[in-house]
């Protein structure tokens, strides 16, 4: 609030109390003209809303299925056609364990030889700090009864 009004306020008191809330609430809510106000109306027709359409139906009759299944079906040790049919083409475990366990050993191999190749390393090789000291060899210098041959002697380079 700046100076001049705070001043005004305390200086004339009356004249500010002559204001009411009432018109100023007034004058503030007729600020918008009613009458130009336009809403967009949705003239769509749409189906009523109600659970005798083919969904629902069939959801009610699978939800029947399922109760009266859970409540006839035989029990788990009872023999039955369907447990018949089902051990009659089911694969036998003996089969599922031997390729198990041929997968098992094809896998163990695959992994060492891939263990095998991602540790392969070069093989060592021994550099000389000064190569060009193996060009200098001089075969007087040997000590008496040793005879070097050093002509096939070759320095690998880089």
């Amino acid at each position: 609030m700046s100076l001049a009004r705070a001043a005004g306020a305390i200086v004339r008191p009356s004249q500010r109390a002559g204001t009411s809330l009432i018109q100023r609430r007034a004058a503030s809510s007729h600020s918008h003209d009613e009458h130009h106000h336009e809403e967009h109306h949705d003239t769509n027709e749409y189906p009523a809303e109600v659970f005798n359409t083919p969904f629902w139906r069939r959801a009610a009759l699978a939800a029947v299925g399922v109760v009266a299944f859970y409540k006839f079906a035989p029990a788990p040790g009872d023999e039955n056609p369907i447990a018949k049919y089902i051990a009659r083409t089911m694969t036998p475990a003996e089969v599922w364990k031997n390729l198990a366990w041929n997968h098992l050993v094809l896998s163990t191999q695959v992994s060492d030889e891939t263990k095998l190749v991602t540790t392969a390393k070069p093989p060592p090789v021994h550099r000389y700090r000064f190569p060009q000291r193996m060009d200098m060899y001089s075969a007087h210098l040997q000590p008496v009864g040793i005879k070097l041959d050093a002509s096939d002697v070759v320095v690998k380079r880089d």
